[in-house]
């Protein structure tokens, strides 16, 4: 499991984007958006650099990763 920091998500708008994003580079991923916290959990096949790549291509960007 990935745990990012992704600046810039401020509605449900956000939230789905990025978990489009996501779900493009692995369907079966399971997405956790934390809107207040800025944070997203992702569980994923997908490296965790595609999945960075991915949140970014899709005009959020990642500040850390754990």
């Amino acid at each position: 499991m990935y745990e990012l920091q992704v600046e810039n998500m401020s509605c449900g708008h956000c939230v789905a984007a990025v978990t489009k994003a996501v779900k493009a580079l692995d369907g079966n991923a399971q997405v956790d958006v934390d809107l207040a916290g800025k944070a997203v959990k992702v569980q994923s096949d997908a490296a965790l650099d595609a999945v960075r790549a991915a949140i970014a291509d899709a005009g959020y960007a990642v500040s850390a990763a754990r």
